[in-house]
């Protein structure tokens, strides 16, 4: 692979015939300041989450005037707690170096810390505005698969979230990922849990594995909302698949955050994966049992007076700008009127 010559920046996919692609992990600049793709990318994925939240919340029979503040939050909330993951995870580098703590321009942000500041935050908030959690967790699931298929390819542009070395046809290498394998070779030798690696050979691609498992997560989720049995069903639903793929996938990887000789986001994928299956059965096996006495929330009567009460108000402000649109029509019509009576006169 050395052969090659890659530069910092070049990335390479040698069994699909690409040799050299340049991709920088700086997208551009505003005022002299660097915008990095790592950024950009992951608020698309953000903001094409929301876009598909909102697009549900009536049919899941939530507000979504009042579901606002609990999305804000749980959008800080997320960012937050994937940093503080992070940086807890890699504690040694970090410490006394504040500055580099807030800083997320090169990267540094863990999905399951995203997951659950998200997930903590969002709760309080539905407890304060009175957003009911179940169904507001079932829009979410899906849109976090959203903004984590896309949200990886932010990886891809930062030369990251790559696994062993592998023979696969899409195997990827880059000069960084060359680069980071000699660097950290020694100590992978070191750990019973990594194996080392040639820097002159291809590596497995793990972003887009988990870009692909996401999108097609949420695909097949989404179709199966449709015949949802109860509240909290598709939430479970993605709890599962993510894990599922998240524990193989991690598995792969090389840069995995480590206590001592255990995985601890494979940990996690693994534990709650299980938890989510086990839920599954039991509550479905109690749905079942109540048969029509279950109620979907969006059948309720405080879901339905909600959403009225919130499509009146909405209606109102139509109204008045209704009001105001055709009293500034009248005032320009008159005006009009008297210029072209001013103009007859003469």
């Amino acid at each position: 692979m050395t052969e090659l010559n890659l530069g910092e920046y070049d990335i390479a996919f040698p069994g699909l015939g690409i040799d050299k692609l340049t991709v920088k992990s700086e997208a551009f600049t505003i005022f002299g300041v660097s915008i990095m793709w790592y950024g950009v990318i992951i608020a698309l994925g953000m903001i094409l989450a929301i876009i598909f939240g909102f697009s549900q919340m009536k049919k899941y029979g939530l507000d979504p005037d009042r579901t606002i503040d609990v999305i804000i939050g749980g959008v800080i909330g997320g960012v937050v707690g994937a940093r503080a993951y992070y940086v807890l995870m890699n504690w040694d580098s970090y410490k006394g170096d504040w500055k580099s703590i807030i800083s997320t321009r090169n990267g540094g942000l863990a999905i399951y810390g995203g997951i659950i500041g998200a997930l903590v935050v969002g709760s309080i908030i539905c407890k304060v505005r009175k957003v009911k959690m179940l169904p507001l967790f079932d829009i979410a699931g899906m849109g976090f698969l959203i903004g984590q298929g896309i949200g990886r390819w932010g990886n891809f542009f930062n030369h990251e979230a790559f696994g062993y070395n592998t023979d696969l046809p899409w195997g990827m290498t880059s000069g960084k990922i060359q680069q980071w394998i000699i660097e950290n070779n020694s100590s992978m030798s070191s750990s019973a849990d990594i194996i080392a690696m040639n820097p002159d050979k291809a590596v497995h691609p793990c972003f887009l594995y988990e870009s692909i498992w996401c999108l097609l997560g949420f695909a097949i989720i989404f179709l199966f909302s449709k015949k949802r049995k109860y509240d909290g069903q598709m939430f479970l639903m993605y709890v599962l698949w993510y894990g599922t793929g998240r524990g193989f996938i991690e598995g792969l990887r090389t840069d995995s955050l480590m206590v001592g000789n255990i995985r601890i986001s494979q940990l996690l994928a693994i534990v709650s994966a299980l938890t989510a299956f086990i839920l599954l059965i039991v509550i479905g096996s109690k749905v079942k049992r109540m048969g029509d006495d279950y109620v979907f929330y969006k059948d309720t009567e405080e879901s339905k007076q909600l959403i009225q009460t919130s499509q009146d108000a909405l209606d109102q402000a139509n109204k008045k700008r209704l009001k105001r649109k055709i009293s500034k029509g009248c005032v320009l019509t008159w005006q009009i009127l008297s210029m072209v009576k001013r103009f007859l006169r003469r």
